[in-house]
């Protein structure tokens, strides 16, 4: 009897010792892999951290041509077709459909592992090289947007689910209406500081204007993303990518876009050739911040050129180091026609190479399907 009640004491010690163990790494800093969801009434800080080795494996896993085509079945379909978990999901959140959380996609992903990425896309239309109208930057500085935004950041709060979100990238391209482009261009009288140009110092203030909201509103399970494309189109004094820059006190991770030719009329750049001309740009935007590759890709059945090697130079170059403060690469992988009929064709398992290429790349441990929390 008295040898059952001493085992009877250490298997209850052990129980405490666990739960008190648990209660502490609960309370603490670092939670790895997906949380648990914190009662709604908190506000409860989850950042993404970057991993401690290697680099996260991320995808825009083909959600559409709307981007925004997101279910647990089209992510768990790409991931059995590369043989690797991804630690986000990237999609659109096109604020013409009305600026509203998309709290389903949200919980579709987060229930499968996977963190939902979200880009904030302030446009009433998806075609390219035009301008906005409705949703400018003008607009979300002076609040017309306030009250939705203000909806929006506390839904995301109440999901408790630790989410990814960037407004607008890309913003040193040409191609969205929150190009300088369309807001100021080299211009440095017509708004703000007169020290500064137009177009970058309203993107700033836009983005830093809805950040301050979702803060207000204790939003604090979203770790925020500034995104630029790799070249600045055009190459000009006022459209350097660090003048779009929210500063360290609003942004969490830095990345940029990284392509090789989509149509068979751009020149072939390979990806470490577009890194090697735009990393050290891109590192000086901050030297505290952690950088990504939020997408990159190329186009199938460029004439002469091999999709293949594209995607086997990327991916050496990443896991060999070459860009020592990449933490994370998320690629684009999609189909989509364009204007004159022509196919461009970025996904993966468009040649069985290809997919053979990616799938033996990404398998090594070097690159993470696990995200890493602080809390």
């Amino acid at each position: 009897m008295k040898k059952n009640r001493k085992n009877i004491y250490y298997v209850s010690l052990i129980f405490v010792v666990l739960y008190l163990v648990l209660m502490i790494y609960s309370n603490g800093c670092i939670s790895i892999g997906i949380v648990p969801n914190p009662p709604n009434q908190e506000s409860v800080s989850i950042k993404l951290l970057p991993p401690l080795k290697g680099v996260y494996h991320a995808a825009f896993p083909g959600l559409g041509p709307t981007e925004d085509v997101v279910t647990s079945q089209r992510v768990l379909n790409f991931e059995k077709m590369v043989g690797k978990k991804i630690v986000w999901a990237y999609f659109s959140n096109n604020w013409g459909d009305g600026i509203l959380f998309p709290r389903k996609e949200v919980e579709a992903l987060h229930n499968i592992g996977v963190v939902p990425f979200i880009r904030l896309m302030p446009r009433t239309t998806l075609d390219t090289y035009v301008e906005e109208h409705e949703f400018t930057l003008d607009n979300i500085i002076s609040g017309k947007f306030d009250g939705k935004l203000k909806v929006w950041a506390k839904d995301a709060k109440n999901t408790g689910i630790p989410i990814c979100v960037e407004f607008a990238g890309e913003p040193n391209g040409d191609w969205f209406p929150w190009s300088s482009i369309y807001n100021g261009k080299d211009s440095k009288t017509a708004y703000g500081d007169p020290n500064k140009y137009d177009g970058p110092e309203k993107y700033v203030d836009a983005y830093r204007h809805i950040i301050d909201i979702f803060k207000g509103q204790g939003a604090y399970n979203i770790t925020w993303f500034f995104h630029t494309a790799a070249y600045n189109w055009p190459d000009e004094p006022w459209n350097k990518m660090n003048l779009y820059y929210p500063g360290d006190d609003y942004i969490d991770w830095i990345g940029d876009s990284v392509y090789g030719p989509m149509t068979s009329g751009e020149e072939w750049l390979t990806f470490t050739e577009i890194m090697d001309d735009t990393y050290d740009e891109l590192s000086s935007v901050s030297s505290a911040k952690p950088l990504a590759v939020l997408e990159f890709g190329v186009m199938n059945n460029y004439p002469g050129e091999s999709m293949a090697q594209w995607i086997k130079d990327a991916l050496t170059a990443i896991k060999d180091e070459r860009y020592p403060d990449i933490r994370a690469i998320s690629y684009w992988n999609s189909r989509w026609e364009n204007e004159d009929g022509s196919i461009s064709d970025l996904r993966l398992n468009s040649s069985p190479d290809v997919l053979e290429i990616y799938k033996n790349g990404i398998k090594d441990n070097f690159f993470i399907e696990t995200p890493l929390f602080d809390r």
